[in-house]
Parts: structure tokens; C-alpha cells; sequence
């Protein structure tokens, strides 16, 4: 984990979130380019659903219970999901509650259906890559560098999410322009996120830290109820419920043996 080691911390965080963020882009040319059925991304999504999972059960909770007390764990983890899921029932009511929606299953809105979606689902994905930017910014204060298994998990996570979303808007016919420019942008924010983070808490001492860290790990955790799961499930796939478990135990395995 050294690769950025001379780097200075905000900067080696943007570094840590770009390589987390490439399983986006190599989601979004899957996506587009494949016409893979809902089956299939369902699957992939449920394994990236298990992984995220486990990433904030098993490293990122059991981390800020080292650093914050239970109290306020608990609350950031609490306030993490309700900033989420308010922010995220703001953009869906603008046409933003599908977008991680392949398209089969369930479609996403094209923009003659309702005018100012495209721009609501690119903030609704721009709101997805926060929280994850957040945590690899944080853990390059905490430990200098973000763990292989969380660095593993938000990259593995990240390849459905952008297959699933980019499917959907290629049947919503939105352009090639406007699919890569999003998930560019939003890789980009990701990488950005992890430098603001990095740089306004750095001067912090661990309890601020660990709940920031809370806080963010609550948000994935809504991100992954109230976006992966309803595409991982639609039609109740066989076995998916082993599936999210065995993306959680293959986390879980790797963060372990990294520590």
C-alpha cells in the first residue's frame, strides 16, 4: 500500500479514491456496450451488495468503535442514513429513483417522460460516491493508507452499480456523452471527496474522525437498502439470498487476512 506513500495525505487519499472509483468506469462500458438481462446484473449486483456489507460490519463500524464511543458510532451511523435516504427521496421525486435500474426489470424515465431527470440521476449517482470518498479520506488520516479489503470492496461494489445504471440509461436512450460524462464526473468527485475529507479533518483528533467515518458508513448502508438491493432482488432471483452472503464471507475473509 505504499504506491502513494510520498505523497502528501489529501492527495494520497484523491489517489485511493481514483482506483477505488475505476470499478465504475469498467461497470459503465459493461453496461452500455453488453446487453446482458436483468439476471445476470442482479446477481452481480447482489455479490457487490454482500460486499459493501460487509466492508461497513466488518471494518468500518469495528473501526470507529476503536476510535468514537458507542454513542456516537451509533449516531453517526443513524445521521449518515437519514442525510442519505432524505436527500435521496429528494432526487427521486425528480426522476432520480430508478437509476440504478438496468433498464429490464424496471426503467428508468427518459427525459421527453419527465424533463430534468437526466440531471437528477446524475446527482443521484454524484450522492452515491460521496460516502466512499469520505471513507478512504479518513482512512488515510487513521492509518496512513485505507485497508486492501476496503479499497477491494468499493472498487468490486462499484463495477454493478455502474453496469446496472448504465444498461438503464442506454434503453432510457440517454447518449454515450451523457453516460460516460456521469460516471467520469463521478469517479472524478469520488477521488475529490476523499481530498476534502483528507484535508478539513486532518487536523481532527480520532472521535471526530471515527464519527465522520460512522456517518458515512450509515450512508452506504442506505445506499445499499434503498438503490442496490431493489434492482439485486426484483423478481426474486433464485439463490441471491446465498449470493449476498457469499459476497459478505469473501469480504470479510480479505479483511481479516489483510489487517
Amino acid at each position: 500500500m505504499g504506491v502513494f506513500a510520498e505523497l502528501p495525505g489529501w492527495l494520497q487519499a484523491a489517489g485511493w479514491g481514483l482506483l477505488s472509483a475505476s470499478g465504475l468506469l469498467i461497470g459503465a462500458v459493461g453496461g452500455y456496450f453488453t446487453w446482458l438481462q436483468h439476471a445476470t446484473i442482479a446477481r452481480v449486483m447482489t455479490f457487490g451488495a454482500g460486499v459493501l456489507l460487509a466492508v461497513v460490519a466488518v471494518d468500518l463500524v469495528l473501526d470507529d468503535r476503536g476510535a468514537t464511543s458507542l454513542y456516537w458510532t451509533v449516531m453517526g451511523l443513524v445521521c449518515g442514513a437519514a442525510t442519505f435516504s432524505f436527500v435521496n427521496w429528494l432526487l427521486s421525486r425528480r426522476g432520480a429513483q430508478d437509476r440504478k435500474r438496468c433498464g429490464e426489470c424496471v426503467e428508468q424515465p427518459k427525459e421527453e417522460q419527465q424533463p430534468g431527470s437526466g440531471l437528477a440521476i446524475a446527482a443521484g449517482t454524484f450522492l452515491d460516491g460521496i460516502p466512499e470518498g469520505v471513507v478512504l479520506g479518513v482512512s488515510v488520516l487513521h492509518q496512513g493508507a485505507p485497508g486492501l479489503g476496503t479499497v477491494t470492496a468499493f472498487f468490486l461494489a462499484n463495477v454493478p452499480e455502474a453496469l446496472s445504471s448504465s444498461a438503464g440509461m442506454r434503453r432510457a436512450r440517454r447518449s454515450v456523452r451523457y453516460v460516460f460524462g456521469v460516471w467520469i464526473g463521478i469517479a472524478l468527485s469520488i477521488s475529490l471527496a476523499a481530498a476534502v475529507a483528507g484535508l478539513v479533518l486532518k487536523d481532527t483528533g480520532p472521535a471526530v474522525q471515527g464519527t465522520v467515518e460512522a456517518f458515512a458508513a450509515g450512508a452506504i448502508l442506505a445506499l445499499v437498502s434503498e438503490t442496490m438491493i431493489p434492482e439485486a432482488f426484483h423478481g426474486s432471483p433464485p439463490f441471491n439470498g446465498l449470493l449476498l452472503v457469499v459476497g459478505f464471507v469473501a469480504l470479510m475473509i480479505l479483511l481479516v487476512l489483510s489487517h
